[in-house]
């Protein structure tokens, strides 16, 4: 009887209904015809009838996982909301301003499998205003192994717009070999590592360069001066190269 005790309250204050979430509301995600886990969901405030939003899927690293959703606003997209930051951005292709849904899943451990994702984005389809034609994907460390293995999964990555992968672990062999998917679906992806985490920046050296060789041009490389950190800065919308962030990076691409 203790245990089962203890172990309601630890679920408890895991989604305590006092922890400040703002601007997400804690949601459940599916991710098999039988397992649904925690998400953090923004909506745009003010929703108009009928409209659709793009979708932006933000994937934690490992230290992340487990069962606090609160842990995901340590780094990331979702840590730029929460201090206040503002994502919402003008799409210079076509002059428009666009206000991102954005869905941060939290993994029991590791990060999620491009089946999962695959899932998950089919769930929240079917509850949500989202434009199909504007689902981006991005990740740092464990979560950049998530962006590249779903960039190259033959059935996701039909679903993906464009993608930011930060610091990437490295994928499956099966992946490695599969960046043609990438380069068919013509899936942009901008890259970022440091110079003082030389596996991570290899895997992005990799990555790009597998893409490259099936269609020159669809990704990019930033190269920071630092160790296996520092994503906040990449993601804060105040950084920019070449005129745009990661986030009016994104939007100039849809399916």
């Amino acid at each position: 009887m203790k245990t089962i005790v203890l172990l309601g309250l630890l679920l408890q204050a895991a989604v305590s209904p006092t922890a400040d979430l703002k601007p997400f509301k804690q949601i459940e995600v599916q991710i098999t015809p039988w397992h649904h886990i925690p998400a953090l969901m923004r909506l745009p405030e003010n929703m108009s009838a009928g409209k659709r939003y793009p979708l932006l899927i933000c994937l934690h690293g490992r230290s992340i996982a487990g069962n606090d959703v609160t842990k995901i606003f340590r780094q990331g997209v979702a840590r730029q909301m929460h201090e206040g930051k503002n994502i919402d951005a003008v799409n210079k292709v076509d002059g428009k301003k666009y206000e991102f849904i954005v869905m941060a899943p939290l993994a029991t451990s590791w990060s999620l499998g491009p089946e999962e994702l695959n899932v998950a984005l089919s769930d929240v389809i079917k509850r949500y205003p989202i434009d199909t034609t504007r689902i981006y994907i991005t990740g740092y460390s464990a979560g950049g192994w998530s962006v590249a293995m779903a960039v190259t999964d033959k059935t996701l990555a039909k679903r993906i717009a464009a993608a930011v992968n930060m610091s990437p672990a490295t994928i499956d062999e099966k992946n490695l070999k599969s960046f043609s998917v990438t380069a068919a679906n013509k899936i942009h992806t901008w890259y970022f590592g440091g110079t003082d985490e030389p596996v991570f920046l290899g895997n992005c050296k990799l990555y790009a360069d597998s893409t490259n060789k099936y269609k020159p041009g669809l990704t990019r490389l930033t190269i920071g001066d630092h160790k296996h950190c520092c994503w906040e800065q990449y993601y804060n919308p105040s950084y920019r190269e070449n005129g745009y962030n990661i986030y009016e990076w994104l939007l100039q691409y849809k399916r």
